[in-house]
C-alpha cells in the first residue's frame, strides 16, 4: 500500500525521498512522481514503477538557477531565460556536468531540467536536492492531475504520495539549448515564440 502524506509532512517527505523512496506530488504541471537524483537503485525502481523504457531518461527538477548549475552547464543564454522563464512550465535541454552520473541518464551528454512554479515543490528540492521527476502515471496513460488518479494507477508501486490537486494539467514546454539555435522540442503553455524573441 502506498503512503497518503499531507504538504506539512515535509519532513517526512523529505526523509523518504533521502531513504531512496519513490513519491509523487502535485506540481504546477501534473502530478509528479520523483526520487533523489543520485540514488541509482531508487532511478532504476521508479522506471519499473512507470512500465518506462529503460533506454528513456527522467528529467531533473531543482530549487533554482544555483542548483540548476551544479548539475548543467550554462551559457550566458541560458542563463538569460531561466532568469525570465522560471520558476516556471519550462523544461531546458542541457549539457550535463559530471555531478550527474552518466549512467543515470543512459549515458547522454544532456539533461533535461526544470524549476517548477511552486512554492512546496520548491521547498522540497530546498531540502532534497535535485530530484528525477517524471509524470505520476503509467506510461502509455493518462496523466493524473490529483492523488486519487495517481493511487488508482501506481498504488503499491510506489512508497508515498502527498494529497493536492497538480495546477495547470498541462506538461512543460521543452526546449533544446545545445545547438546554436534553441529548439522546441515540445509546446505547452509556455510559448516557444516568446522564449525565441526574447533571446533574439
Amino acid at each position: 500500500m502506498t503512503k497518503v502524506l499531507w504538504k506539512k509532512n515535509l519532513e517526512e517527505t523529505a526523509c523518504l525521498l533521502k531513504s531512496g523512496a519513490i513519491v509523487a506530488f502535485p506540481t504546477d504541471t501534473v502530478f509528479g512522481i520523483g526520487v533523489i537524483y543520485n540514488d541509482r537503485e531508487a532511478v532504476e525502481r521508479m522506471k519499473q514503477a512507470k512500465g518506462r523504457d529503460a533506454c528513456k531518461p527522467f528529467p531533473l527538477m531543482v530549487a533554482s538557477v544555483r542548483q540548476l548549475e551544479e548539475v548543467a552547464c550554462l551559457t550566458d543564454r541560458e542563463r538569460k531565460i531561466a532568469r525570465r522563464f522560471t520558476p516556471g512550465a519550462l523544461t531546458l535541454v542541457l549539457k550535463r556536468k559530471d555531478t550527474v552520473d552518466k549512467n543515470l541518464v543512459n549515458g547522454f551528454d544532456t539533461i533535461a531540467v526544470r524549476i517548477p512554479d511552486d512554492r512546496y515543490v520548491l521547498k522540497l528540492l530546498r531540502k532534497t536536492g535535485p530530484m528525477f521527476v517524471t509524470s505520476a502515471n503509467l506510461s502509455s496513460q493518462p496523466r493524473a492531475n490529483n492523488e486519487k488518479e495517481v493511487l488508482a494507477q501506481l498504488d503499491g508501486r510506489i512508497e508515498a504520495v502527498v494529497r493536492g490537486k497538480a495546477k495547470s494539467g498541462v506538461a512543460s514546454t521543452i526546449i533544446d539549448c545545445t545547438g546554436e539555435r534553441i529548439k522546441c522540442l515540445r509546446e505547452g503553455t509556455l510559448s516557444f515564440k516568446e522564449i525565441e524573441d526574447y533571446v533574439r
